[in-house]
């Protein structure tokens, strides 16, 4: 039993480090609460695939933490997801920019402009369940809404490290909506 107690308590601790050694490129909506928000311009990383996200999340990953291994680049929270066809974002801090000039065979720079978005904040592991079921409320939210009207479909944004329990782990669901 205390093997186990000692286990848990390493893997808290590694994750807990890794978060507090990521900046966040934006505020994180709370789990159980929808907002509106916006995303600031910046510079993200992207990979790709012609698969679901859910299919190919690893494949996606390798890349980008290759990449920022690579040019020495801070990691930043969060990731985002597009689910279909799979396509994982990395965000660049603002003082990390000119170390992501150039992309590779299986990196792309993107640069985004400012974003207006509807958020749902959740609670759970990274599943396609979880995302799902987060997008359906934020999806109904929005219909409620006469006044909110989506340009996009909707994605994923990941809070949390590999080695965050799943019970610990927090994401959203974004829309990218009309600005007024």
């Amino acid at each position: 039993m205390p093997h186990r107690i000692i286990t848990i308590t390493a893997v808290t601790f590694i994750a807990a480090t890794t978060a507090s050694m990521a900046s966040e490129a934006f505020e994180k909506t709370p789990p159980g609460e929808i907002e509106i928000k916006e995303l600031p311009a910046g510079r993200l990383l992207e990979s790709q695939s012609e698969r679901d996200y859910f299919d190919e999340s690893n494949g996606l990953f390798r890349p980008l933490f290759s990449y920022i291994q690579k040019n020495n680049i801070s990691m930043t929270t969060p990731v985002e997801a597009q689910i279909a066809p799979g396509k994982m974002y990395f965000w660049v801090a603002e003082d990390q920019k000119e170390k992501a000039k150039i992309g590779s065979a299986n990196v792309s720079i993107v640069d985004v402009p400012v974003r207006k978005v509807a958020a749902v904040g959740a609670r759970g592991s990274y599943s396609r369940s979880n995302y799902e079921e987060a997008k359906a409320k934020l999806l109904k939210w929005i219909e409620s809404n006469d006044a909110i009207q989506p340009i996009a479909e909707p994605y994923a944004v990941y809070w949390n490290g590999p080695f965050t329990p799943w019970f610990v782990k927090t994401f959203e669901v974004h829309v990218q909506i009309e600005n007024d």
